[in-house]
């Protein structure tokens, strides 16, 4: 446990600029301070010591404003940035050198007994805000959003935003740095509701254009030169009105 402590002591430094020295972070830092108690905790939980251990979480829940359950599984390196507000679950298993930011929740969504909690694997980074509920793993190296909210399985290396969470990144691109803050990987990441829109936007074009050309075949070159789809559609369907007009006045 104390060999444990000391890689979570360790876990600021490369995470975090404003760190100094270790005595800093053994003082000042909530997120140490949570991951002490939860290690004190989990020993006294797997040796069937349950209410022991719930009462040394809920003290730590108390004092820094992390609730981390006894139950969870932690690897080493575990840091969580700033802390207000994180909630760990019972079944929640984390791997090594995971970052987690303020107000990050590892929720459960049933009432089945066994797992329910998040699982995620080693390196993988969690903005702040964000919800990841029920059994879903997230893989090596992912990176979460800020207040994305995640309810599948993330593959390994991508990085998910939005509500649900969507990638827009398949981890394809090498990264600035090896750590990515707020699990943003960079700075202009897509947003995938407006590629979705454009693409949209770009297909009705193209059935606009195609329309224009079988009801007006013969202004299809000129139309097609001079003016986008659009404009060409409007210009047919003035044509059409012309033309029903003049039929209508036909004896």
């Amino acid at each position: 446990m104390f060999k444990t402590l000391k890689h979570d002591m360790r876990a600021p430094f490369g995470r975090d600029p404003a760190v100094r020295n270790l005595l800093e972070v053994v003082l000042c830092y909530p997120g140490f301070h949570a991951l002490a108690f939860y290690r004190i905790s989990h020993w006294l939980w797997i040796r069937g010591l349950k209410l022991p251990g719930r009462f040394i979480s809920h003290v730590g829940r108390f004092l820094s404003g992390i609730e981390i359950h006894p139950g969870a599984t932690i690897g080493q390196g575990f840091f969580i940035d700033h802390g207000m507000g994180v909630v760990i679950g019972e079944t929640s298993e984390i791997g090594d050198n995971v970052t987690l930011y303020h107000g990050v929740t590892l929720g459960g969504t049933t009432w089945n007994q066994g797992k329910r909690h998040p699982t995620l694997a080693d390196n993988v980074v969690v903005g702040a805000g964000a919800k990841i509920l029920g059994p879903v793993v997230v893989g090596k190296g992912a990176l979460v959003g800020s207040n994305a909210v995640v309810v599948k399985d993330v593959a390994p290396g991508t990085t998910v935003v939005g509500i649900p969470a969507r990638t827009v990144d398949s981890g394809a691109q090498k990264r600035d740095s090896f750590f990515a803050a707020y699990g943003v990987s960079s700075a202009d990441m897509p947003d995938p509701v407006s590629k979705a829109l454009a693409s949209v936007l770009d297909h009705i074009d193209d059935l606009e254009s195609r329309l224009a050309r079988i009801e007006d075949p013969g202004s299809t070159a000129s139309a097609k030169d001079s003016q986008p789809p659009r404009a060409s559609l409007d210009a047919t369907c003035d044509d059409d009105d012309t033309r029903g007009g003049h039929r209508a006045d036909d004896p």
